[in-house]
């Protein structure tokens, strides 16, 4: 099993910034696939970025975003200490919701864009954005 503890929720203004934390315990994996979603009241969850590391230098770490992101968010990861963060700058009114990290198997050459491509939820954290 792998438990996952979101962080770094908030309210802030227009153009403001948040970093959200994820940390994983429990089981560990030598390759993984991790992702955020969020969920929007009356919306579905839906994909905002994810990190993959294959497990070795050769197959390396890769990154992925929605397109509403893109240049504004961004996210990493401290392999040392499980942990996945997403900084998120030039926040906009239509970011917020509640954010949700999700864990899942590194698969080669497929964007784990996905709900079903995970098998770990966090709780949840909320972000709003205020006009």
């Amino acid at each position: 099993q792998v438990q996952l503890v979101e962080s770094g929720g908030g309210l802030v203004q227009a153009g403001g910034s948040l970093r959200l934390s994820c940390a994983a315990s429990g089981r560990t994996f030598s390759s993984y696939a991790m992702g955020w979603f969020r969920q929007a009241p009356g919306k579905e969850r839906e994909f905002v970025a994810a990190i993959t590391w294959g497990g070795s230098a050769w197959s390396g770490s890769r990154t992925y975003y929605t397109v509403s992101v893109k240049g504004r968010f961004t996210i990493s990861s401290d392999n040392a200490k499980n942990t996945v963060f997403l900084q998120m700058n030039s926040l906009k009114p239509e970011d917020t919701a509640v954010y949700y990290c999700a864990a899942g198997p590194y698969m080669r050459a497929v964007v784990p864009s996905e709900r079903r491509q995970y098998d770990y939820w966090g709780q949840g954290t909320q972000v709003t954005v205020s006009s």
